[in-house]
């Protein structure tokens, strides 16, 4: 494989689990923190000598809150990732962390092994809200645990957000977002609260005890797009906003559908050309820690379940994905005979020679009009 890899980790543990996280996930209980980094070492190198050692490119830590681990910990896993891997071309390598998880020699020591973007789940600045959501940290903590990322001086700090979220307003999404921009991140991401299969928070949808209103996602959505591009951010893609420079070079990756490899419990493959007759191949590992490491240590991967995507399932995903963002839609990936002038004649699209573009009130409407275009 010649083209440069995207890799990611999946770490599974939580001091306490969301009522929304639809993630594997767990609390860290009695897991061999030492065992589960060396099974995730040694499917990298299964993996990597497979997949004829290629650069990386981008390498994103989630979960989970990686920013759990130890010190010791931490430097076991990165010194190891880049004794496995070819790191000479690495543009990003970014970490979620939460509030209270970290001080100032572990952030520091973030930038020391090489972290160059830290996602700070934060998810509001009001107590109710943050009671609500589960979030076992304070509005308080939050800001100065950002403020700690700013004095390690990581490159580039990001802000998780979420809306929609029980007993918000108009007006507590807007001072969320008044005050994440006091903070001066890099990025923000905003992300509109969903009810997932497997959570807490579904079971309760179901009873009816929460409701889900698309005429307040919608206000919401175009408050944070009117807010922060005000203030300079770009929206490059629907959940996420970035200062010149500053987006995600990995989430985008994704969107793109550059090859990526997951390591760890759960964690998501997919790797074009990889596998005889198919366009690409894509596997998932055992949503399952204990047996993950075991695994590993048994036969040397934790594989659950794979598929073989063909070009036209690989282009689907594209429209889903790629509608998503501010470049657009390049016209290629559209299945033949497909009309998207019903979109120009609404105004939820422009089109260029090469992309489709959605405006922002087809930004609204972005998973129902990816359906409608993949036919």
């Amino acid at each position: 494989m010649s083209e440069p890899l995207s890799l990611y980790l999946h770490l599974p543990f939580c001091h306490k689990i969301c009522p929304y996280c639809s993630f594997y996930k767990h609390t860290p209980g009695k897991t061999d923190f030492t065992a589960f980094i060396d099974a995730l070492l040694e499917e990298g190198r299964r993996k990597n000598e497979e997949l004829g050692a290629p650069a990386i490119r981008t390498v994103y830590l989630g979960g989970g809150t990686p920013s759990l681990l130890s010190e010791k910990h931490l430097s076991h896993l990165f010194l190891g990732l880049q004794e496995v891997f070819d790191f000479s071309q690495v543009e990003e390598v970014d970490l979620e962390a939460n509030p209270s998880t970290f001080h100032l020699s572990k952030a520091q020591l973030f930038r020391e092994l090489g972290v160059s973007r830290v996602s700070l789940g934060v998810q509001s600045f009001q107590e109710n809200e943050l009671k609500a959501l589960g979030r076992d940290h304070t509005a308080e903590a939050a800001a100065e645990s950002f403020q700690l990322l700013r004095e390690a001086k990581i490159p580039s700090c990001n802000l998780d957000l979420m809306f929609s979220v029980p007993h918000q307003t108009e007006e507590s999404w807007q001072d969320n977002l008044t005050q994440a921009l006091e903070l001066k991140p890099d990025h923000i991401s905003c992300y509109n609260l969903t009810y997932e299969e497997d959570t807490a928070y579904f079971e309760q949808f179901e009873k009816g005890e929460l409701s889900d209103d698309p005429d307040l996602n919608a206000r919401l959505f175009t408050l944070a797009h009117e807010t922060l591009t005000s203030a300079g951010f770009r929206h490059y893609e629907t959940s996420n906003y970035s200062t010149p420079g500053h987006h995600s070079r990995h989430n985008l990756s994704y969107w793109e559908g550059r090859n990526y490899l997951g390591l760890g419990p759960s964690a998501v493959s997919t790797i074009q050309g990889h596998g005889d007759d198919c366009f690409a191949t894509r596997w998932k590992n055992a949503p399952d820690t204990q047996r993950y490491i075991q695994q590993i240590q048994s036969v040397g991967h934790a594989m659950h379940e794979s598929e073989h995507l063909s070009e036209e399932q690989f282009n689907l995903e594209r429209i889903a994905l790629l509608l998503r963002t501010d470049t657009g839609l390049p016209l290629r990936y559209l299945p033949e005979g497909v009309s998207w002038q019903m979109l120009l004649e609404h105004e939820l699209a422009t089109v260029s020679e090469s992309h489709l573009m959605l405006t922002r009130s087809g930004a609204l409407l972005v998973d129902a009009i990816a359906e409608e275009l993949a036919g």
